[in-house]
C-alpha cells in the first residue's frame, strides 16, 4: 500500500480539485483618480467607443473625428494608436501590428490621460517653482510677493483670482503662504483644473 494517494500515482489523472481562482488586482492607475474622475473618463472613452466592443480602434477615431469635421490622416492614425501604453518600441517599422491589435481599451486610455496630467506641473516642479521666492527656505514665501508676482510676471491673474488664491487656509495670519502644504494637497478636479481645498 502505497502512502501516497490513488491520484498520485503514475499514469492516473488528479480529480478535478476547485481551487479559487486568484484574485485581480486592480490596475495601479485606477488609484491616481477619484472615483468620480474615473466616470468622467470612462464617459468620455465610451463616447469615443463607436461601436461599444470595449476598444477604441482606428474605425472609431475615424468616426470621433468625422463628427468634429476634421479628415484625419493614416499618419495622424497611427500615432495616436501607438501612443498607448506597451507599444515603445525601437523599432516602430520592425512590425506593422493589424488593426484589431492596435486598440486602446479603457485601462490603456486611462493611462494615457494620466500621463498627459502628471506631465504637467507635479509637484517637484512646482514646488521648486515656489522655492525661487523662498530665500530663506522655510516653507513659505510672502502674500505681498506673491501678489505683485501674480498681477505682473507671465499669465498675470486679476485682484479677485489672486485674493481666491491667497486668502485660503494655506495663509497663516503673518501673510506667509504655505507653498508645501498647497502643493502636498494639490489635486486635478473634476472639471480638469488645479484646485486647492479651501
Amino acid at each position: 500500500m502505497s502512502r501516497y494517494p490513488d491520484y498520485l500515482s503514475p499514469g492516473s489523472t488528479p480529480p478535478h480539485i476547485h481551487k479559487s481562482r486568484p484574485r485581480r488586482e486592480a490596475s495601479g492607475v485606477f488609484s491616481l483618480f477619484q472615483p468620480a474622475q474615473v466616470q468622467q473618463f470612462k464617459e468620455a472613452f465610451q463616447l469615443i467607443d463607436h461601436d461599444k466592443d470595449g476598444w477604441v480602434t482606428e474605425s472609431d477615431l475615424k468616426e470621433i473625428f468625422a463628427s468634429l469635421g476634421i479628415s484625419p490622416t493614416k499618419k495622424l492614425l497611427d500615432d495616436l494608436l501607438s501612443e498607448r501604453p506597451g507599444t515603445k518600441s525601437s523599432h516602430p517599422q520592425a512590425s506593422s501590428p493589424s488593426t484589431a491589435d492596435r486598440g486602446i481599451n479603457f485601462t490603456m486610455f486611462l493611462t494615457m490621460m494620466s500621463e498627459r496630467l502628471f506631465e504637467f506641473d507635479p509637484e517637484s516642479e512646482l514646488r521648486e517653482a515656489f522655492e525661487c521666492f523662498d530665500e530663506g527656505d522655510t516653507g513659505t514665501v510672502k502674500v505681498d510677493e506673491m501678489r505683485k508676482w501674480m498681477s505682473e510676471v507671465g499669465e498675470r491673474m486679476g485682484p479677485q483670482e489672486i485674493d481666491k488664491f491667497l486668502k485660503s487656509s494655506f495663509t497663516d495670519r503673518q501673510g506667509n503662504f504655505n507653498y508645501r502644504e498647497w502643493v502636498k494637497v494639490l489635486r486635478v478636479n473634476d472639471d480638469g483644473d488645479a484646485q486647492a481645498p479651501s
